[in-house]
């Protein structure tokens, strides 16, 4: 335990968290503004066009769901455009060859990821209460599903941004990747709507059972289904202890 570079992994974290909310414009405020949207339309369509279930109203069922969605491409686009943003200005060499590891390195990334997701679920949070109100959220099964979230999409970005030099690459696994399981993991419908034939697509999505534990979450839902977690977990270490390899061998890096 006395090998790890405390002081080097506080300051990486500090340095990325303080970075990342210096252009808050565009980090910040860019997509809870699109978010508001989004959450506006449909809570207009819904008046003329009645989404809602026999239990909840559409707009409680769809604000977790546009949580997630943000949480995923916020934690993705993070590490991946700060890792290629570092390659392509040199900075990044600085960083493999100072007196700490690639392993070191990326869960420095990865602890200011999860923090930079928190706030950024919590500031959603809040926004998006002015157009419904939650009586019994569990902010514990919350931060939870948000952690898991952040740190399996933040992986992603990171292994995108250390394997790759461009951001053709970044925009490529963004689009065809990260945006079709954000918005088909059930954050904008139940899984009840679907047709039978196409339910498999969800059956077998490890990403749906981590947006429907994190809306469970919002109704104080604490019934955990050890078979749904244990697939999530599953994705979580592989995706993680994948991404930590990588860092490790230092592919497609110089040091």
């Amino acid at each position: 335990m006395s090998n790890i570079s405390y002081s080097a992994i506080k300051t990486i974290i500090f340095f990325e968290i303080k970075d990342y909310f210096k252009e808050f414009q565009f980090n910040i405020l860019s997509p809870l503004i699109s978010t508001l949207l989004f959450v506006f339309i449909f809570t207009t369509i819904n008046t003329y066009y009645s989404f809602n279930s026999s239990e909840n109203s559409y707009i409680n069922f769809l604000i977790p769901g546009m949580i997630m969605v943000v949480i995923m491409q916020t934690s993705f686009n993070h590490l991946s455009e700060v890792i290629i943003s570092m390659k392509q200005n040199g900075s990044f060499n600085d960083y493999l060859i100072s007196p700490i590891s690639r392993t070191e390195i990326f869960f420095s990334f990865l602890f200011s990821s999860i923090f930079v997701c928190l706030v950024v679920a919590f500031l959603n949070l809040f926004a998006l209460s002015f157009f419904t109100h939650f009586e019994n959220i569990n902010y514990i099964l919350f931060v939870y599903y948000i952690i898991l979230c952040a740190v399996i999409f933040a992986s992603i970005g990171a292994l995108t941004g250390f394997l790759s030099f461009t951001w053709d690459v970044q925009s490529t696994v963004s689009n065809f990747f990260i945006l079709p399981i954000s918005f088909f993991s059930g954050t904008f419908f139940s899984i009840n709507s679907i047709d039978k034939n196409l339910k498999f697509i969800f059956q077998y999505n490890p990403f749906f059972y981590l947006v429907k534990g994190f809306r469970n979450s919002f109704y104080n839902n604490i019934q955990i289904n050890f078979y749904h977690e244990f697939y999530i977990w599953l994705i979580f270490f592989f995706v993680l202890s994948f991404t930590v390899l990588i860092f490790k061998k230092g592919y497609k890096v110089v040091s």
